[in-house]
Order: structure tokens, then sequence, then C-alpha cells
């Protein structure tokens, strides 16, 4: 529950910063030399004399109860959002040269909320996905989270951190991928952005060359290091963008759409890539995708936003199953089908010589009874049930959310 800082000076006059977390407070640093950042009223001077070392502890023990953003934060809890909003002031002007004279002298401007009263959590090494439809609002809320915005209203938490304000002692402990803005130098190979970077965070040679080494054997990247960035495919670039964006060791990771454009293959590489991460140094994903392959491969939790808010928040898997109850099944028998096979509520979607394939709502007709008639029409070969794609879920979600907005909502911002 909270952070506790001792500070022993001992008979040499060396003073020794020793950080403890107790309860999920976590030290983001300890130090070593004179005591730093300790209220002199805190100070409490005490005698220890050890009899086994016959040392005489002198000078000072103090136990200090911190709680300093960015010093200690909650590590169960990597961003917390409440009721965040932003909203655009847009200028409009008329088609033509008198709409730009008109423009000039008497403006019209329009007020467009891109994000309204948004609340949520994520938890420490978290895979959490934020989709929406364009214009729901997820990059508007990313560029919040980052500091690269500043909220109309609201407040946030991100490690500790609130990002507006404390921008650059946060951009060390995240690492933001943009799939629309590459920050690779596109004239140079990627290995001068990687060298640049461990420059910018302050990290040593050997420890850049470390982690580079590391990263390159991660994603796959090592003949790629020495190739301008120009040269590069779209696949091999944002590869080579994720890693630079884990150089420093990020806590967390904030991905925007990084996966668009991509082929199979190359969404697969960045997607085992991440969960890699993930899974040996803990880092938490915040993941806005189109994708939902990127969802299904990586994603626990998804939220889902439209028009600034949130319309859907659980577990991926919960929200197949609330909103996907019908069900794809392709049978093949050992004998011929008869051509008028039918279900009572199944709908037959084609019959063939040795095979039918036929949909059902679940909600309406049990999977048992479904089954059992199948089971009983001849000898099954073999048999398919599947889901539809979860493009279709969030689809659904998406047409109920647009149902309920407002008439004359504008929304441009995404």
């Amino acid at each position: 529950m909270v952070g506790v800082i001792v500070d022993v000076g001992v008979i040499v006059g060396v003073d020794v910063s020793v950080a403890v977390a107790v309860g999920p407070w976590v030290p983001v640093g300890a130090g070593v030399g004179p005591r730093k950042g300790i209220p002199e009223h805190a100070c409490n001077s005490i005698v220890i004399n050890n009899a086994r070392e016959n040392l005489r502890i002198s000078y000072l023990f103090q136990a200090i109860i911190l709680f300093i953003p960015g010093t200690f934060y909650n590590n169960m809890t990597s961003i917390e959002v409440t009721n965040l909003q932003k909203t655009f002031q847009t200028k409009r002007k008329a088609a033509g040269l008198t709409g730009s004279i008109r423009s000039l002298f008497k403006p019209e401007y329009s007020l467009v909320e891109a994000v309204r009263k948004l609340s949520f959590q994520m938890e420490a090494g978290e895979l959490l996905g934020f989709i929406g439809p364009n214009g729901a609002g997820k990059s508007t809320t990313i560029k919040m989270l980052t500091g690269i915005l500043h909220p109309s209203a609201g407040a946030a938490k991100v490690l500790g951190f609130t990002p507006w304000v404390d921008r650059q002692k946060l951009a060390y402990q995240i690492g933001t991928v943009f799939g629309q803005r590459p920050q690779l130098w596109y004239h140079l190979p990627a290995i001068d952005t990687f060298i640049l970077f461990g420059k910018i965070y302050e990290l040593d040679d050997r420890e850049t060359q470390k982690r580079i080494d590391y990263l390159t054997e991660a994603f796959e990247i090592k003949d790629l290091l020495d190739v301008p960035v120009r040269k590069l495919s779209l696949g091999q670039r944002m590869r080579c963008e994720v890693a630079a964006s884990l150089l420093h060791r990020p806590k967390l990771l904030l991905l925007d759409e990084p996966s668009i454009g991509l082929d199979v293959v190359a969404k697969q590489h960045i997607r085992d890539a991440i969960k890699r991460m993930n899974q040996e140094e803990g880092v938490g994903v915040l993941l806005t995708s189109h994708d939902a392959g990127d969802l299904e491969a990586l994603c626990k939790r998804v939220i889902i936003v439209n028009h600034g808010q949130i319309v859907y928040e659980d577990k991926v898997s919960n929200l197949k199953r609330k909103f996907l109850t019908t069900k794809m099944v392709e049978v093949r028998y050992a004998q011929e089908v008869s051509r008028d096979f039918s279900i009572h509520g199944v709908q037959i979607l084609k019959v063939g010589h040795y095979g039918v394939k036929l949909k059902f709502d679940t909600a309406i007709t049990p999977v048992d009874a479904v089954m059992s008639h199948l089971s009983g029409a001849g000898d099954i070969v073999d048999i398919t049930i599947s889901d539809p794609p979860l493009e279709e879920v969030i689809a659904k979600i998406y047409q109920e959310a647009g149902s309920q907005q407002q008439p004359g909502q504008d929304r441009n911002h995404g």
C-alpha cells in the first residue's frame, strides 16, 4: 500500500538509500549518495549498537511514506482515465471566392466533440484493445494519453504521471507507434535511428547495443538494420518502428493502427513479437486497430468506442458470446443427401450430393436439437462448426451504437 525509503548513514559517512515496496506500489528508482529529496523534518536520528560487528551506526535512520507521482506508481494500474473530454473548434468556409472572402471577415466556427466523458482503466502488463470506426476518438485519446494534446476537461494518469503536465518524464516510460506517422529517418538505415534513440533516452553505448541485439532477434530484423528505411517494405518498416519504440524498455506501449496496410505474414510477425515482449518484459500494450485478427491474437479485453464514448467494454471472448450467437455448420455424409433436407429453425444455405451447409441462431434453436437431427440424417464423415468472423460482431456493435447517435452530430477526429 505504501512506498518506504530507508536511509542509513554508517560510520564511514556514506549515505545509502534503499527503496522498499510494500503492497502494490513499486519504486522506479533508488539512489546512493547524499539524502536527496528527503524532508529534514522527517529525519529522526538514532544510535544502533551492533555487538556482532562492533560497528556504530551513527547518524540517521529514516523512514518516509512517499506518494510522489513518477517516483512510486501503483503497478496494478497503468492507465486511469476519468471523464476525459476533447472538443475541437473547426472553421467552416463556403465554396468559391466569395466564401473565402466572407470567412476572412466573418469566420464561422463549429465545435466537434472528439472525446466525450471517457472513463476506463488499464492494468499493468495488460494487452488492451481500443477499437472503433473512423472518427470514433481513438487517435485523439491516444494523443491525450501521450501528452501531445491537452484535454478540454477530465483527468488521466499514465504510470502515475499526468501526460500533458509531465510529458517529458512520461516519454522515458512509454513507447508509441502511429501507423501512419513514421519515426524512423526515411533516408537512413534503421540502425542509425536506433543509436540516436539510445542517445535521446540517455542509454550508454553498451546498453544500447545490447538492447539492439535483443530486439533484432525478437523482431527478426537483423538483415534490415543496414538498409535505408525508404527501401524497406511496409511490413519490414513497421517491425523496425515497433522495435525502435521498445529500445528504452518502456513499461507501456501505445500502438495506433500498427498493422494498417500490412499483409497476413507481416501482421503475424508483429503480433508474435509484441506478444513475446509482453511475456518476457511485462510491457503493457494499448492497441487501436481496424483488424479483428489483432484483437483475437493479442488482446484479452477490448474497449469499443463510437462517437467519443465507450459503447462496449469486456473480454474478447465475452464479446463473441454476447453478440455472436449464430453458428455456421458444414456436414459431409457417407451417403447421398436428400434434396429436400431441412431442419426446423435452421437456415439451409447449400445442399450437395454428400453434404449440407447451414446456419442457425443458438438463442432460438438449441445446439443439441440441431446436432441430433444431423446425426440422424446419416453417417457423418466430417463436420465443421464455426463462428462468423469477429468483424461481423464489431460491425453489429457499430451499427447499434450508430443508431443511437443524435442527428446532426459532426465527427471529424479519429
